[in-house]
């Protein structure tokens, strides 16, 4: 069932639950790339809020990488999901691998989304983390555990689509978890996209930098109007 057309129409929707957050200056976006930029750029856009990344990568099972076993974040936040390793029989050594080839990635992307721009500080203020979709959710706890320790006042995780019983898991360690949709049986994100077609870094980059450019237009003092002249 396809709901929606792309990302950014994903992005677009999600955008009316924030409306209450319009124009207020406590809160940042902060999307995951690759597939969360495009969703974030129209939430930050739509309530004038800063745009950031931040990186997570998913641990995925040796052999079958769509299933996660867990998930990295900056700050060497490490979730895992003891279930689906006991279950599949996954080894520590494998396991480890694993981590160390997604933590090079991580910095990797890092350093490429931001280009030398340091990360927004969000001490003190209400951070929403955004994602295209989830389907375990490891990603988004390992981001929810993350953005906790740079000291937020608030945490609210958002997604257009997640299943009912990970958007429930999400909302006891988030603050708040906005999902748009809850389908019992979600079987993949990209199944709910017309186009899912993966996001590139030049895209994230561009998104970025414009939601810069944006962040200090807002910024800037509105030149005075010109008096009229008496007749």
């Amino acid at each position: 069932m396809q709901v929606f057309r792309d990302r950014r129409h994903a992005g677009q929707l999600l955008a009316h639950r924030f409306e209450p957050y319009l124009a207020d200056p406590g809160v940042i976006v902060l999307a995951l790339p690759r597939g969360g930029v495009p969703v974030g750029y129209e939430i930050a856009a739509r309530i004038g809020a800063p745009l950031d990344v931040l990186v997570v990568r998913k641990l995925g099972v040796p052999g079958y990488a769509e299933l996660a076993m867990g998930a990295i974040a900056s700050d060497g936040i490490l979730i895992v999901d003891r279930r689906v390793i006991d279950m599949l029989g996954v080894s520590r050594e494998a396991f480890d691998a694993v981590v160390a080839r997604e933590r090079g990635e991580l910095d990797r992307r890092e350093r490429a989304f931001r280009a030398g721009r340091p990360r927004l500080d969000i001490a003190g203020k209400t951070a929403i983390l955004v994602d295209d979709g989830l389907a375990t959710g490891a990603s988004m706890a390992a981001a929810i555990d993350a953005v906790r320790a740079r000291k937020p006042a608030r945490v609210i995780g958002a997604v257009p689509v997640a299943p009912p019983e990970v958007c429930d898991a999400l909302g006891d360690r988030a603050d708040e978890m906005v999902c748009l949709l809850t389908p019992a049986r979600l079987h993949s994100v990209g199944m709910w996209y017309r186009d899912f077609a993966q996001t590139s870094d030049d895209e994230v980059r561009s998104l970025l930098d414009a939601a810069e450019r944006e962040r200090l237009a807002r910024a800037a003092p509105r030149r005075a109007e010109p008096a009229s002249s008496a007749r």
